[in-house]
């Protein structure tokens, strides 16, 4: 016997069962609209566009616009919304493929929303995919059902609204008698075309909040949405208090049997939690919350109508994204205003680079992300009344006083202001940096040493050569523009060196330290009582008192000035600017 007639035997009841084969599942595409625009959740620039699936008629009820389903892309599976539904494609038929199946059957993202997605990619050099996958939080199925029961009550129920228009009415008649053009501000948030704005508020820790809170009120009770985008949580934390001091509730659970949640306002920044951002963004989304605070994060927040958006300290890094296609929080707040029709407000203790041409009508353009802005500050005279003493401590000044102590970094007549500020409350000492950082100067006049090809800081190398940061040309013979002096000296700053300076010239004085690289770190908060506070920009704490009288600082010091000047960065003036007038708003 041959091998080709050979056979493998096979034990009883062991022999290959026949299978069966399957006729593929036939699916019928939908009868209206059944090709489904969708927008993939694939970061690939060249992979932006729409992809064109069909609708199964069985899904055609819930794949609407703005839901997120499951499709297959190459070998891959792959989450994506739909962007539109439509009755043709120019895709072949026989490469369309169907969708696999609904992931949730609820709309992720609105029409308005994807409106604006897709002019922030526009505007910005990006995708849509890329707005979505910041825009979106990851999904956690428990919290949809959780949502689907939460609590709706307004701010009309149970007398709310009375008294939210009551404080909203005295506020305002507040800041009529303190501001110019306030007046413009509530006919905006009272009607329906878009309109920019830059506010700079009083000093103060405080005032700030004062008037975000009225422009919230307003908002809410012309039945606006609000979005607030604030720098950092400390500045939320502080925004959420005085939401709530004025009757607004925080999206949290209510004390119903069924745990449902139920607010106000919600809190969106990327630091929570999956499942709680993932409720607050169905929260929002659903129109059960119509005010929005967080960092950079709520610029997405999934808002309809003509809204308020809020920008607060919009020159600060925070609100720069890092993430393709590297939005600025600023640029998309207004440019989403604009999209609804809305109110878009810029506020800081010092205007931004942008907000300053903004406000000059004669050399503005209007781009998708910027234009004219109407300007609104505070009276002279108020201005005057509410701002602390201030008085700059140079070398010609304090000739002028016939101190003795010209060239200390701590003078004679600074130390006489701290210790009877020390009297009645807390002291603060702001300093540049904190560290081993060094930098160099002119030996006389303290100017920074720079470049001569390329204006960039000069550093000292380890063999005591000298050359230029940024273009790396070697400096000799150097010699001061200002003062033509030709010695140059290391400046080194740092917080440790400062309390052991300070703790000489201001005896059994405590001393809190405040700054990120400090074993305790930032300090959130302290008491009102006497205490001396270093801290670096950014790390001031709050003065938590029992009055607001007794929550501002009752001196500020603005340690090594001149040395702010010499960060390495291209905004080093703006920065210090900020950091400066940050400093001086904590003492009122």
């Amino acid at each position: 016997m041959s091998t080709e007639d050979a056979e493998q035997l096979a034990l009883d009841g062991l022999a290959p069962r026949k299978r069966r084969k399957r006729a593929p599942a036939v699916k019928t595409p939908a009868a209206e609209h059944p090709i489904a625009q969708v927008v993939l959740d694939i970061q690939a620039i060249h992979l932006g566009q729409t992809f064109d699936y069909y609708v199964e008629e069985k899904y055609s009820e819930a794949a609407q616009p703005g839901v997120m389903v499951r499709v297959r892309f190459g070998g891959q599976r792959v989450n994506g919304i739909i962007w539109k539904r439509t009755d043709t494609s120019e895709t072949p038929e026989s490469s369309l493929r169907f969708i696999e199946r609904v992931v949730i059957d609820r709309v992720l993202v609105s029409e308005s929303m994807r409106n604006d997605a897709t002019l922030i990619a526009d505007a910005f050099g990006g995708t849509r995919a890329n707005i979505l996958r910041l825009a979106v939080p990851p999904r956690v199925a428990r919290v949809e059902q959780e949502q689907r029961i939460g609590n709706r009550t307004g701010i009309e129920k149970n007398g709310r609204i009375e008294s939210l228009a009551k404080i909203e009415r005295e506020s305002y008649e507040q800041l009529q008698r303190q501001y110019g053009n306030i007046d413009l501000l509530r006919t905006a948030l009272e009607g329906q075309r878009f309109q920019a704005f830059v506010l700079d508020p009083l000093p103060g820790s405080h005032h700030w909040r004062q008037c975000v809170a009225w422009m919230v009120a307003a908002a809410l009770l012309q039945g606006k949405p609000a979005v607030l985008v604030l720098p950092t949580m400390r500045e939320i934390e502080d925004m959420a208090e005085t939401l709530q001091s004025i009757g607004l509730r925080c999206f949290a659970p209510t004390q119903s049997s069924n745990g449902a949640y139920g607010g106000d306002f919600a809190i969106l920044n990327a630091q929570m939690a999956p499942a709680e951002r993932y409720r607050a963004y169905l929260a929002i989304s659903g129109g059960q919350v119509r005010c929005v605070i967080g960092t950079r994060a709520a610029m997405y927040a999934p808002v309809d109508g003509n809204a308020l958006f809020l920008i607060l300290d919009d020159v600060c890094y925070q609100d720069a994204d890092g993430m393709m296609p590297y939005a600025n929080a600023r640029g998309v707040l207004r440019l989403r205003a604009k999209a609804h029709n809305g109110v878009f407000v810029a506020m800081a203790n010092a205007r931004s680079v942008q907000s300053q041409w903004e406000t000059d009508a004669a050399h503005v353009g209007a781009t998708q992300v910027s234009g004219f802005s109407t300007p609104i500050h505070a009276f002279p005279a108020v201005t005057k009344e509410a701002s602390p003493w201030i008085r700059w401590l140079n070398r010609d000044e304090l000739a002028r006083l016939a101190d003795s102590t010209i060239g200390a970094r701590v003078p004679h007549t600074a130390v006489r202001v701290l210790s009877k500020a020390l009297e009645s409350g807390p002291v603060l000492l702001s300093i540049p940096q904190d560290g081993i950082g060094e930098a160099l100067s002119c030996a006389k006049c303290h100017r920074q040493a720079r470049c001569s090809y390329c204006t960039g800081p000069l550093e000292r190398l380890r063999d005591g050569s000298v050359r230029c940061r940024w273009c790396g040309v070697a400096t000799v013979q150097w010699a001061c523009p200002a003062c033509h002096n030709e010695r140059m000296r290391v400046v080194r700053v740092g917080a440790a060196g400062t309390a052991q300076e300070l703790s000489r010239l201001f005896r059994g004085v405590p001393i809190v330290l405040s700054t990120p690289s400090q074993p305790r770190g930032i300090v959130p908060d302290i008491g009102f009582a006497p205490q001396l506070v270093i801290a670096t920009p950014g790390a001031e704490p709050r003065v938590r008192g029992r009055n607001p009288s007794e929550c501002e600082y009752r001196a500020v010091a603005i340690l090594d000035a001149w040395t702010s000047l010499y960060a390495f960065g291209i905004d080093a003036g703006v920065d210090t600017l900020t950091s400066w007038m940050r400093a001086v708003s904590l003492c009122a």
